[in-house]
């Protein structure tokens, strides 16, 4: 379980966070929505220790975010940032093994070479593994950031808005996959994502963002209302139940 404590995060006294508290169930998927601004990358990066908080403490698992040693986190939390640049010319191969830092400190093993290929081929990548990154689209970059965060094979996994770069193709298959880890892999899954229909539809719980404080939590069913989800957006939207899940069909 990720527990959040009292979290204040300020920027020049700006606050950004508001004495956040929430917890957050080991396995499935839980998505953080919310307009722009609203606090959900900042909270993502001081759950993985990316930001430290200017008041509260996170746990993990019962280990204390802050204090818990660089070695141990990482075998329990990976993370993807939403911004990521390497400057040395790496393939596809390079970047998903760097997963296995934590274990290997560069000396692969066959272990680890097995974890990179299962990585790999979990997310359609092993064609490109000989790929330099700087000959991929945007979309196949992303996928690979991916892999190298499952690669790391954490039970915890926080992503900052996987769907970056990807068409309406590529996400949907990149939301199977993630429900896939889930689900054969139990692994517990934190994103951040803009697109309100895909947390709707691949999530089991859903945390919704407003001006720094958390305004609402529940499953898909609980969140995905035109009343709720108007609060959080400011924006009319009308929700309909389309195959059994619920859909924003048209935005007014």
């Amino acid at each position: 379980m990720i527990e959040i404590n009292g979290v204040v995060k300020k920027y020049q006294q700006t606050p950004v966070l508001n004495q956040i508290s929430e917890r957050i169930a080991e396995g499935g998927i839980t998505s953080i929505i919310g307009a722009n601004g609203a606090g959900k990358s900042t909270l993502l990066s001081v759950i993985s220790r990316l930001l430290t908080p200017d008041a509260g403490h996170v746990s993990i698992s019962g280990l204390d975010v802050a204090t818990t040693s660089g070695d141990r986190l990482a075998k329990i939390l990976s993370v993807l940032r939403q911004e990521n640049h390497f400057t040395s010319r790496l393939t596809v191969y390079d970047l998903v093994g760097f997963g296995r830092y934590p274990y290997s400190r560069g000396r692969l093993t066959g272990d680890d070479r097995q974890h990179i290929d299962t990585a790999l081929a979990f997310l359609n990548l092993l064609p490109l593994k000989d790929r330099y990154l700087d000959e991929l689209s945007g979309g196949q970059r992303q996928r690979a950031y991916v892999a190298m965060v499952l690669c790391q094979d954490t039970q915890y996994v926080l992503l900052d808005e996987p769907l970056n770069n990807l068409d309406m193709k590529h996400s949907v298959a990149m939301m199977k996959q993630l429900r896939r880890a889930a689900d054969e892999l139990q692994k517990t899954i934190v994103l951040v994502i803009h697109d309100i229909n895909f947390a709707s539809v691949y999530s089991d719980h859903i945390i919704a963002m407003k001006e720094g404080d958390v305004i609402y939590r529940g499953t898909p069913q609980q969140i995905m209302n035109s009343e709720t989800i108007e609060a959080i957006f400011d924006t009319p939207v009308t929700i309909e139940q389309v195959g059994g899940q619920y859909i924003a069909v048209y935005y007014r």
